[in-house]
């Protein structure tokens, strides 16, 4: 079933799981905060058995651009456009949340970003190969984030 995230009370909501579940439950209203004020779009959340296609996506585009396999369990994901950008989110059980942003129209905006949830180690999969910017946020905590474009089309 689809989970509107609240961004005025947080939940952890779909996420109870995750060892780090209040921090990335602050970080997936974060994202929704942030949609929703730029775009005036309701961010939607679906467990993963309702999001197999996203999901598939997100990790195609990690497979194929930078050969990564990401080790932890994906809990939700969604996926919608807001003016003329895709946008793809999964969450992870670890704390790691993953985004793809991709521009219809233009293809040098196009970008995988990674974000960690405060209180998470970086994934093994990641820490070799990226360096993470930290962000502070009211919902969140610190988050950790870092990114890498791409110009193929998925």
């Amino acid at each position: 079933m689809p989970y509107a995230v609240d961004f005025n009370d947080v939940s952890t909501v779909g996420l109870e799981s995750s060892p780090v579940a209040a921090a990335l439950a602050g970080l997936r209203a974060h994202e929704a905060r942030y949609f929703k004020n730029k775009y005036d779009h309701v961010f939607t959340v679906e467990p993963t058995s309702n999001a197999k296609m996203t999901i598939d996506r997100v990790h195609r585009i990690l497979k194929e651009e930078r050969d990564i396999v990401i080790s932890s369990r994906p809990l939700e994901a969604t996926a919608f456009q807001v003016e003329n950008i895709r946008i793809a989110y999964v969450f992870y059980e670890n704390g790691l949340s993953i985004n793809v942003m991709y521009t219809i129209d233009d293809p040098k905006k196009r970008a995988v970003g990674f974000k960690l949830s405060e209180g998470m180690e970086v994934p093994a999969e990641l820490a070799s190969r990226f360096k993470f910017a930290t962000q502070k946020s009211k919902l969140a905590g610190t988050i950790r984030g870092s990114y890498f474009a791409f110009e193929n089309d998925y």
